[in-house]
C-alpha cells in the first residue's frame, strides 16, 4: 500500500516537473519576444514621430519591374502653414527619415535639381506629397517617390509568363515549407491551429533580432532560429493543447483558443516590433541575374534551392524513417496507431517540433524576400489553409503539392487580375475543392455517420 502512494506521488511530482518545464520554456521564449525592443533599439526608434521619404529607381527587364534606391537625392518637409521642419538626403538605401514634433499635417517636397543625371520621376510633376494628420497610423509615415519607367510594353506575354512561374515556385516552396506541419498538426491531433502563421512570423522575428540586432551572421543565425521555432512549437503543444486534450475539450473549443493565441501573439509582435516592416541585414541589396526571359537574385534562387532540398528531405523522412512511418501512421488513424504500439503523444510532440521549425525557416525565407513584419505569418496563413485543403487535409504530401500549386497560382493571377487581389483566386480555389473534393487531391474519402 505504501509503495502504490509512493509511486502515485512520484509520478505526481513527475508530471508537475513536466508542466513546470514547459511552462518555463514558453515563458522564456515569450520574454525573448519582448527583447525585441529595448530603450535606444528598436521600439525606441518607433517612439519617435518621423517621416520616411524613399526614392526608388523603377525600371522594366523582360517584364518584371526592378527597384534601385537612389542616392543622394534631398527632401524636406514643412508644415502646412510652410513651416520648415526637417530636411534630410537619402542613403544607400534611397532612404531619408526626417523627425517630426507631432503627428499633424505635413507637406514633403522633392527637389528635383537632385536627382543624378538621367533619372526623372514617373510623374514627373509630383515632387511634393501632402500628408494628413490621420495618415498616421503609425509612429512613422512612409512616403516614395518612384523615378524611371514602370511600363511593359517591350515584355511578351510569353516572358511574363515564364517569369511569373519562377516567383510561383519560389512562393510555393515557401507556402509547401510552412503548411507541412500545420498540416501533419491537423492529422495527428484534428486541430485546425490558426496561431500557425504567427509561428511563421516567429521564426522572421527571430532572424531579425539576431541578424540585425545583434550582428550575428545570418548563415549562422538560421539553424538557431529553426531549432528556436521547433521549441517555440513544443511549448505551445505542451503548455496549451496538450492540457485541453487531456481534459477532453472539444476540437472547435481548441480552434477558437488557437484564434485567441493568434490575435495574441499578433498585438505582441506589433507592440514590440512595431507596424512597419524592416529587412534583414544580410543579402538585403542584390541585384536580379537575368536568365533568358526570367530574372531573380541569387538569394532567391539560393532560398529556393534549399527550400526543394528541404521538403525532399521531409518527404524521404516521412517515407523511409521508423519516425516518418510513425507519424504517418498516426495521421491516418491515431486509435489504430496507438493499438500498435506507437506512442501517439510522443509523435505529437514531435510533430508540433518539426511544425514549428518549419515554420520558423518559412518565415526566415519569407523574411529575406518581402522584409520582416508583424503580419508576414498571418497574411500567409489561409493560402497555407488552400494549399493543405487542395492537397488533403491532414496529409504531408498534400501540404507540399498543394502549398506548390497554390504559389503558382497565386503569382499566375497577378497576370490578370490587380496585384492586390492576387490571393483572391487561391481562396477561390479553396472553396472550389471543398465543394467539389472535400478531401483534397491526395486525401481519401471517409464515411460520416
Amino acid at each position: 500500500m505504501h509503495s502504490q502512494f509512493g509511486d502515485v506521488v512520484t509520478e505526481a511530482n513527475n508530471s508537475k516537473s513536466r508542466v513546470f518545464g514547459v511552462a518555463r520554456a514558453f515563458a522564456v521564449l515569450c520574454s525573448v519576444l519582448f527583447m525585441f525592443s529595448s530603450p535606444g533599439t528598436a521600439h525606441a526608434a518607433d517612439s519617435q514621430n518621423s517621416i520616411i521619404v524613399s526614392v526608388q529607381n523603377q525600371s522594366n527587364s523582360n517584364g518584371v519591374s526592378e527597384k534601385k534606391p537612389v542616392v543622394g537625392v534631398k527632401v524636406s518637409v514643412a508644415t502646412s502653414a510652410g513651416l520648415a521642419v526637417g530636411d534630410g538626403v537619402t542613403d544607400a538605401t534611397g532612404i531619408a527619415t526626417i523627425t517630426v514634433p507631432a503627428k499633424d499635417d505635413y507637406v514633403v517636397t522633392l527637389d528635383v535639381a537632385s536627382l543624378p543625371s538621367g533619372v526623372t520621376l514617373v510623374e514627373g510633376t509630383k515632387t511634393v506629397v501632402n500628408i494628413s494628420k490621420d495618415a498616421f497610423t503609425t509612429n512613422a509615415k512612409r512616403v516614395t517617390f518612384f523615378a524611371g519607367s514602370v511600363h511593359e510594353s517591350g515584355a511578351s506575354l510569353f516572358d511574363r509568363v515564364a517569369q511569373r512561374l519562377v516567383d510561383g515556385v519560389r512562393l510555393g516552396l515557401i507556402i509547401a515549407i510552412c503548411s507541412v506541419g500545420l498540416s501533419l498538426i491537423f492529422g495527428t491531433t484534428g486541430l485546425t491551429n490558426f496561431a500557425h502563421g504567427e509561428m511563421v512570423t516567429f521564426g522572421g522575428m527571430m532572424a531579425f533580432w539576431f541578424n540585425v540586432m545583434l550582428g550575428v551572421p545570418l548563415l549562422i543565425a538560421a539553424p538557431v532560429v529553426v531549432a528556436l521555432g521547433g521549441v517555440f512549437g513544443l511549448a505551445m503543444n505542451g503548455f496549451i493543447f496538450a492540457k485541453l486534450r487531456k481534459r477532453g475539450i472539444g476540437l472547435i473549443s481548441q480552434l477558437v483558443v488557437s484564434v485567441g493565441l493568434s490575435i495574441m501573439l499578433r498585438n505582441m509582435y506589433l507592440y514590440q516590433f512595431g507596424g512597419r516592416t524592416r529587412p534583414l541585414s544580410d543579402f538585403s541589396l542584390q541585384v536580379a541575374k537575368h536568365f533568358g526571359p526570367i530574372s531573380i537574385t541569387v538569394r532567391d534562387l539560393t532560398t529556393t534551392i534549399i527550400s526543394l532540398f528541404v521538403l525532399l528531405g521531409v518527404a524521404g523522412y516521412l517515407q523511409r524513417s521508423r519516425t516518418g512511418k510513425a507519424i504517418r501512421a498516426v495521421s491516418d488513424n491515431p486509435s489504430l496507431a496507438s493499438s500498435t504500439g506507437i506512442d501517439t503523444q510522443k509523435i505529437i510532440r514531435i510533430v508540433w517540433f518539426a511544425g514549428g521549425a518549419l515554420a520558423a525557416m518559412g518565415g526566415l525565407f519569407r523574411g529575406l524576400d518581402e522584409q520582416v513584419g508583424f503580419e508576414m505569418g498571418s497574411g500567409l496563413i489561409f493560402l497555407m489553409f488552400a494549399g493543405i485543403t487542395l492537397g488533403g487535409l491532414g496529409s504531408a504530401y498534400g501540404a507540399l503539392v498543394g502549398g506548390f500549386l497554390v504559389g503558382l497560382l497565386v503569382e499566375l493571377a497577378s497576370l490578370v487580375v490587380p496585384a492586390e487581389l492576387k490571393n483572391a483566386p487561391a481562396l477561390l480555389i479553396l472553396i472550389i475543392v471543398l465543394v467539389v473534393r472535400p478531401q483534397g487531391i491526395l486525401g481519401r474519402k471517409q464515411r460520416v455517420g
